[in-house]
């Protein structure tokens, strides 16, 4: 380092400490009506796996709350996976998906930390659930959305949790807006009693038509690689 670099550098003073936000802190992409998003929300260490029947409710009741910014900001699919959820949503911008995607969070800490109750020797677990950033792919051709409907929706496939004993009865994945997608190539079956998460009906070209120039999606198709 040159004696100017290192002048530079005593200016800029020591780099902080401490746990760093879960993505880099790089300029979000430019949102369009007209083109859905595919997000991933990271769980806190401490919640353990998120694939168990209270979190799938609090989730549930997540995505009612946010009924109130449905003009500008829509949740149409959702996955819930053991360290992380997969949401494709519809915003009019990025202060939309912005604000939708913070209300969201704020309630489901909220109804996470009800549903599981006790936590660690306290009355009652408190604080976060996600991590403060999320990824946000804009998606922009129909192949594209084909291939994140796919991942998103088979995801359970792609984690190793569609054997017998994980399963059950269940043809689809239960913890996620799987029974709610019109697009499945074979028809399946519901388990009884189940209550789905609220989902919106796309309003963009790309998740309502689009896609489908590819193919319908088989309920057996395992998605290829992607970023979780």
């Amino acid at each position: 380092m040159t004696l100017a670099e290192r002048r530079k550098a005593k200016k800029r003073g020591p780099r902080p400490k401490g746990k760093r936000a879960s993505e880099g802190h790089r300029t979000r992409p430019a949102i369009a009506s007209r083109h859905p998003v595919h997000v991933i929300l990271r769980a806190v260490a401490d919640l353990g796996s998120l694939r168990q029947h209270a979190v799938f409710r609090a989730v549930r009741e997540a995505t009612r709350a946010i009924a109130v910014h449905e003009a500008v900001f829509r949740i149409a699919h959702v996955s819930i996976q053991r360290t992380h959820v997969h949401m494709i949503v519809e915003a009019q911008d990025k202060t939309a998906l912005w604000k939708g995607m913070q209300g969201f969070g704020v309630s489901a800490a909220r109804h996470i930390n009800r549903e599981l109750g006790p936590w660690h020797g306290k009355k009652q677990r408190t604080g976060g659930v996600f991590a403060d950033r999320y990824h946000a792919v804009v998606l922009s051709t129909p192949k594209q959305v084909r291939h994140t409907l796919c991942y998103v929706l088979n995801n359970w496939k792609h984690h190793g949790e569609t054997t017998a004993a994980l399963r059950g009865d269940w043809e689809v994945d239960p913890y996620s807006s799987a029974v709610a997608f019109g697009g499945w190539k074979e028809r399946f079956e519901t388990p009884g009693g189940y209550a789905r998460p609220l989902v919106w009906e796309p309003e963009t070209w790309l998740l309502r038509v689009g896609w489908k120039r590819h193919g319908p999606i088989s309920i057996h198709e395992v998605p290829g690689a992607g970023p979780e």
